[in-house]
Parts: structure tokens; C-alpha cells; sequence
């Protein structure tokens, strides 16, 4: 069954992501930020995230009842983090009876990493109001910024994805899906293209965000080529990031079906695999 039929405007919603290290929350109304909840649970999400839940809906004035939809991160991240997640999202949804909405949480995270880096405010990169306002603009052209979420997937793998973003744009465009990829590989693959355009078709800045840590040596590779276009920002995911995603997820798409939502648990390539088996 679904709880599709309950339609009603999306003004009030509930949106959060337990797919990484922290644990995000938000409520959102009319696309502002009503209030946030931001956690470093180190993946142990499953003790906070009911009490930051409540905390973010009694810090914004609202009740559960008041919702109009909830949004969750699905991943890819944390295997144990999105399923808890995605839970409580349906539980959630089916018991108020109200739409959910399934988001990426690598595009929250390049929303949010973006921002932070660029010094600006992630609420003002704004939200498309419509499908045709979300598409808009050719992603990848002179004058964006490549966004490279990452996730530490370990052994030298990330999840991560490239996405379009700048000042001109309502929120950050998908260029590649998400994917656990070698970031050796994945680095290569990006190099490549880049040097596929002249210095003039560009980005203005290529933009590694999230979880970096081990994975900033391999993005330095790219500095030959970039100089101080090339960033590389650790974030901490947001709640404003999730909620912002969340608003332009529920904004252009219909809801998901309550019972079919599940965690993305993206697959590393078998061609990847087997040169990540060969290296051991």
C-alpha cells in the first residue's frame, strides 16, 4: 500500500540523514530553515536520531501532525546508517500518513560542502520551485564549479558523484550518479575530462567535499592541472543541506512508495573490482 493519496501542499517537512559520521536533522517550511539538529554519532545514530527528531520538531514550534511530508537520505554511505534512516522514515511516513521522499544524500552533502567552502549561505544557492527551474542551464559549463562529494567507503574507495554548482544555479545539477568508485581511478577519470576542455571551458573551481581525509592525497593529483581552482573542504553533513535537498526533492518529484523505499547500497563496478583485487 501506499500513502500517496494523502495529497497536500508540501509546506511543512521533516528531513534527515544518517548515512555518514553525523547524524543531520531538519525542519523546513515554505523551503526555510525552521530548525536543525547536527550530530557527530560516529555511526552510532541509532541511540540519537529519534530524540534529535523530537528536539528539531519542538525547537521549530511543530508537531508530527502538522507535517506534510518526511525526507530521508538514502545514501550510499554507511550500510547500517541509511538502513536506520530509511526505517524511521517509513515509519514514520506510514503512521502520520504522509508522503516520504527518498533523496541522495551525495547531493545534500555537495549542497552543503559547496556552501561551506565557498563561504556562502547554503539557503541561498536557493531551491527550484519547479521541474523546469531544476533543469535549467546546461550543467558542466564554463563558470560552475564541480562538486565532488566523498564518502569514505574504505580501501581506498569512496561513494561519491560530480555535480554542477554556482551562483547562477538554484541548487547543484547532477553530472554523474552515485557510485562507490577507486578514487584512484575516479581521479583519473575527472583529470581526463578536464583536460578534455580548453582553460577558458573550464570550472571556476573543482571542489572536493565531506569526508576527505584519506582521500586528499589522490585529489591533489589534480593540482598540476588546476592550481588553486582545486579545493578540497572537509564537511560534516547538515541539517540544512538535508533539508534544502529534501524541499527541491519534494518540489520536482512525486513521492516514493512507502513499502519500495529502501537504502541505496550502490555496488563498486565489477571492472573496478577486479583492478581493486589485482592490487592486493
Amino acid at each position: 500500500m501506499s500513502n500517496e493519496h494523502e495529497v497536500r501542499p508540501i509546506r511543512r517537512l521533516l528531513a534527515f540523514d544518517t548515512s555518514t559520521s553525523s547524524l543531520a536533522v531538519a525542519v523546513m517550511e515554505d523551503g526555510k530553515l525552521l530548525a536543525e539538529r547536527n550530530i557527530r554519532a560516529e555511526r552510532n545514530h541509532s541511540a540519537y536520531l529519534v530524540g534529535a527528531i523530537g528536539d528539531a520538531l519542538a525547537a521549530a514550534g511543530i508537531a508530527k501532525a502538522a507535517l506534510d511530508g518526511v525526507a530521508v537520505g538514502v545514501g550510499p554511505g554507511s550500510y547500517t546508517g541509511a538502513r536506520i534512516a530509511v526505517t524511521t522514515a517509513k515509519t514514520l511516513a506510514w503512521a502520520l500518513h504522509l508522503p516520504v521522499y527518498g533523496l541522495s544524500s551525495l547531493e545534500a552533502l555537495a549542497w552543503g560542502g559547496f556552501a561551506q567552502g565557498a563561504g556562502l549561505d547554503a539557503a541561498n544557492l536557493g531551491v527550484p520551485t519547479s521541474p523546469a527551474a531544476a533543469s535549467a542551464g546546461a550543467a558542466g559549463t564554463s563558470g560552475d564549479h564541480w562538486v565532488i562529494p566523498l564518502v569514505d567507503a574504505r580501501r581506498g574507495q569512496a561513494y561519491t558523484a560530480l555535480f554542477a554548482a554556482g551562483a547562477g544555479r538554484p541548487s547543484p545539477e547532477r553530472m554523474e550518479p552515485d557510485a562507490v568508485r577507486l578514487m584512484a581511478d575516479w581521479t583519473e577519470q575527472l583529470g581526463a575530462r578536464l583536460r578534455e576542455l580548453t582553460p577558458a571551458e573550464r570550472p571556476a573551481g573543482v571542489w572536493f567535499v565531506g569526508e576527505t581525509g584519506q582521500h586528499a592525497p589522490v585529489a591533489e593529483s589534480l593540482r598540476p592541472l588546476l592550481g588553486e581552482a582545486l579545493h578540497v573542504i572537509p564537511y560534516e553533513l547538515e541539517g540544512i543541506a538535508v533539508g534544502l535537498a529534501a524541499v527541491r526533492r519534494a518540489r520536482t518529484a512525486g513521492g516514493d512508495e512507502v513499502h519500495a523505499l529502501e537504502p541505496n547500497y550502490t555496488q563498486l563496478a565489477e571492472a573496478e573490482a577486479k583492478r581493486l583485487r589485482e592490487r592486493r
